[in-house]
């Protein structure tokens, strides 16, 4: 049974960052590719990033240049390291997999980490 355990959400002023972490578990594919998605309140759940065991990485336009996506295999962990946050970045951010490019939808979910962006 896969399990996505999520950590590392909180609040945070606008400039600052946070880096989210999301431990996988049972997760047992040859081919370990994994996303970030995020929802605010009153909008639908968007992916973010997504990350290829063959090292290839995918952005939204909204996060490109500011978020990046990284993991340690041996750890099975995921990370979304954000940078220079904005408010608009407030919302639950959620780990997936397998989300090997940015229109695959995931069969398993973490429970989510919020993240709250003042200015």
């Amino acid at each position: 049974q896969v399990q996505l355990v999520e950590s590392g959400g909180g609040s945070v002023q606008a400039g600052g960052s946070l880096r989210l972490s999301c431990a996988a578990s049972g997760y047992t594919s040859r081919r370990w590719c994994m996303g970030w998605f995020r929802q605010a309140p009153g909008k639908e759940r968007e992916v973010i990033a997504t990350f290829d065991s063959y090292g290839m990485t995918t952005y939204a336009d909204s996060v490109k240049g500011r978020f990046t996506i990284s993991q340690d295999n041996a750890k099975r962990t995921l990370y979304l390291q954000m940078n220079s946050l904005k408010p608009e970045d407030t919302a639950m951010y959620y780990c997936a997999a397998p989300v090997c490019a940015m229109r695959w939808v995931p069969d398993y979910w973490g429970q989510g980490t919020q993240v709250t962006v003042s200015a």
